[in-house]
């Protein structure tokens, strides 16, 4: 039985200038070698931190297309490193040395970005002491923490007023964290809970100042960099796809679901293309990356839910039922691409549209 290259390269468009293959077959091969271990996850983005180039560098084509590989290659790969590489970004763009920050964080150290809001979940912050001294602590509860428990560090958005939240560090390490897996079920990147975590006292080093994190040219970016770990992990389960058709002679309907993926898989892939160069050329920023964001995103997520489904109905119940890689890649895709929130993003877009007063078309 025919089986393609699982550390296969992923470039963003088909043709046209590719960046170097070496670096990313090697990326996607140590990919590969992580099938779902969460350990062997943040042992690559450990060592891929100092290599990946950073949003906004120049280089945004080939940090979306090593993402892509990651997670075509295998997406428990891909939403670990994708992580470590945001948070370090992120800490570039405020222009902050890791290692000075609060547990002193190394080349050693893995991070996180905890950063979303729930009903009925508050984390707040206040200056530590009489005169603060630049330390702060952080009290209440984070929901959607991914692998707080085995990351180093994280960056955390904390309220500092009734409307307000900033951006901190914390050290993981620090006593006055609980972190709470029991509730996490999922079927998709079991090894990659992301439950509440409880924060009593924990000292925190604020990252830029009020509002700093969600006004910054990198938030957009970074959301656009999550979508290109969807559409590399949409690849890997349509590969599936093509593998069909050079096991036994196609009919009708195989080819169809083949030639309607490709036109999916290659117009969610030039709309990378196109935010990469935008970013580079310094064309998203402000109102202009939120908008580029909300669109690419949401492009690759119905992209996502295409080639799920065409894949199902091309392939039938085999391989879900008797080939553990593809069953998992498609649980982890499921529940990964549910970071876009479907009909409540659209119009969130639509609403963006219409306040803008000006037709986009």
């Amino acid at each position: 039985m025919t089986r393609i290259e699982s550390a296969k390269p992923v470039w963003l468009t088909p043709i046209g200038k590719r960046t170097a293959e070496a670096g990313l077959r090697d990326a996607a091969t140590a990919a590969c070698a992580v099938n779902g271990d969460a350990a062997r996850a943040l042992d690559l983005a450990r060592a891929l931190g100092g290599s990946v180039p950073r949003p906004g560098s120049g280089q945004t084509r080939r940090l979306f297309e090593t993402l892509a590989s990651l997670a075509a290659a295998d997406l428990t790969a891909g939403r670990v490193v994708e992580a470590h590489l945001d948070a370090l970004a992120i800490l570039d763009q405020a222009g902050v040395d890791p290692a000075g920050l609060v547990g002193g964080g190394t080349t050693e150290s893995s991070w996180g970005v905890f950063a979303a809001e729930g009903a009925g979940s508050r984390l707040d912050a206040r200056p530590a002491g009489a005169a603060g001294g630049g330390s702060w602590q952080l009290d209440g509860t984070k929901p959607w923490c991914s692998l707080a428990r085995s990351l180093s560090h994280a960056l955390v958005t904390a309220h500092t007023s009734a409307t307000t939240r900033r951006l901190f560090e914390v050290d993981l390490a620090d006593p006055g964290i609980t972190v709470h897996t029991e509730a996490w079920v999922g079927r998709g990147l079991p090894a990659v809970p992301s439950g509440p975590v409880e924060f009593r006292g924990v000292r925190a080093r604020p990252v830029g100042d009020d509002g700093w994190y969600l006004r910054r040219p990198g938030f957009a970016w970074g959301g656009i960099g999550v979508a290109a770990c969807w559409w590399g992990g949409a690849v890997g389960v349509a590969r599936r796809v093509w593998e069909s058709v050079l096991e036994r002679e196609p009919d009708q309907i195989a080819l169809a679901h083949l030639g309607a993926l490709d036109l999916a898989l290659t117009t969610a892939g030039v709309s990378l293309t196109d935010a990469a160069a935008a970013i580079d050329a310094g064309d998203a920023a402000g109102e202009q990356g939120a908008l580029l964001a909300a669109r690419v995103r949401g492009q690759v997520a119905r992209t996502v839910d295409e080639v799920i489904t065409r894949t199902g109905h091309a392939l039938g119940p085999a391989p879900l039922a008797l080939e553990a890689r593809h069953s998992a890649r498609v649980s982890d895709l499921q529940l990964y691409v549910r970071q876009h929130h479907a009909e409540r993003d659209d119009a969130a877009l639509g609403r963006r549209l219409r306040d803008a007063g000006v037709s986009p078309w």
